[in-house]
């Protein structure tokens, strides 16, 4: 992913997009600082897709076998 500074991103803001277009996104730099990503819509679209680390373990397909009865059993009160 190339780096572009803002000044230059605004002088060519269509080549950037079709750059992002293409699959090849570009940080925007602001005083040296990385401030933004420009990338394709369907790529942020697929980005925004991923679901959470919760929901996928709540929709994790689990045999009874899968937990132990140790696994299983309640934690004990630590004190804290």
């Amino acid at each position: 992913m190339r780096e572009i500074q803002l000044r230059e991103a605004k002088a060519c803001l269509s080549a950037v997009i079709d750059d992002a277009v293409r699959g090849e996104p570009a940080i925007i730099t602001r005083h040296g600082k990385r401030e933004a990503v420009v990338l394709s819509f369907a790529e942020w679209e697929r980005l925004s897709q991923v679901p959470s680390f919760g929901r996928l373990l709540m929709s994790a397909p689990l045999a009874p076998d899968d937990v132990s009865a140790r696994d299983a059993a309640p934690m004990r009160d630590s004190g804290f």
